[in-house]
């Protein structure tokens, strides 16, 4: 893919990814495929007094797919688990310094992915909760 008119920061995801791949003994996990192009992103979290404490990503997909899921990890980590869930596209888009117009459902692929990280936690953390069924 050609980078010509993205932002620095876009390249920079790209060329220098933070927190790619998997994370041992994540608290949630979540995955999302764009279905016009079958990019793939998927988010491990490790939480701790209800704030992401470690993130990390993989993605199987193009440069801004890529850059998208380095930028949500450094958007997520540190904070707590309803702000992380708030964190839409167009915040990751604008972490990015835009995104092309071609391109935009690639920050909506990293919102479902982080969303779907979350919600996993907080499903594994009610299960843990529950008594043993008789």
């Amino acid at each position: 893919m050609n980078l010509d008119g993205c932002s620095d920061a876009l390249k920079d995801h790209f060329d220098n990814p933070r927190n790619a791949g998997s994370l041992a003994g994540a608290d949630g996990r979540g995955t999302a495929t764009a279905g016009n192009c079958g990019d793939v992103i998927c988010f491990w979290i490790r939480v701790a007094d209800e704030r992401v404490s470690e993130i990390s990503f993989k993605c199987k997909g193009c440069a801004v797919s890529i850059a998208c899921g380095s930028a949500t990890t450094e958007l997520a980590r540190g904070r707590h688990l309803d702000e992380v869930a708030m964190i839409a596209a167009d915040t990751i888009a604008e972490a990015l310094g835009g995104l092309p117009p071609d391109k935009r459902h690639c920050s909506q692929l990293a919102a479902e992915a982080l969303a779907n990280a979350v919600t996993d936690y907080l499903v594994r953390a009610v299960e843990k909760q529950l008594p043993p069924s008789r």
